[in-house]
């Protein structure tokens, strides 16, 4: 049996919840994995076809797109806001949310956003956590210059101390 199975992804921080269909929609398999490295690796390799496969862009679709894209014919990442908008359902969960993905996947409607290569999402994330370093370091520098003021305690223009010769503290 030839041709090309559509899957879509669910991804969650500990569960990828997932549903592959055939072109003409047939389900072919559909099911739940734990995000783990060595378990997805496992199933992408055991797929018994070709596959093109669509996830939503989360804060874990990194790491799972950087895993699976070697293995994958084609994979792409769902816009989640256009996605949102487009899939609107009342009747919410895990399995539907993979089997609208696939289906959107296979009637070519994904809603598509970019996806940056590793060295940049390495580098955005590197300077995204110096950028919370950096005011995380303000906010305590700010709250000792406070500390200090409202004990009177003299500092320099820079808010370090300065030498304090009052006996009185």
């Amino acid at each position: 049996m030839t041709g090309m199975d559509y899957i879509g992804f669910d991804i969650h921080k500990k569960t990828i919840s997932f549903c592959a269909k055939a072109q003409d929609g047939t389900i072919l398999d559909q099911g739940t994995i734990p995000a783990r490295r060595n378990v997805l690796l496992a199933w992408a390799k055991a797929r018994p076809r070709s596959w093109i496969g669509a996830m939503e862009a989360t804060l874990f679709t990194g790491w799972i797109y950087d895993l699976l894209k070697p293995l994958a014919q084609e994979l792409k990442v769902a816009h989640p806001a256009m996605l949102k908008a487009i899939a609107a359902s009342k009747k919410k969960n895990d399995k539907v949310d993979a089997r609208t993905i696939t289906d959107l996947l296979r009637c070519n409607l994904l809603p598509e956003c970019y996806m940056a290569p590793c060295a940049i999402r390495d580098l955005r994330r590197v300077l995204r956590y110096r950028n919370l370093v950096v005011r995380q370091a303000t906010r305590m520098k700010n709250r000792i210059a406070g500390l200090l003021m409202e004990t009177g305690t003299p500092t320099t223009r820079n808010g370090c101390m300065a030498k304090h010769t009052s006996a009185n503290c």
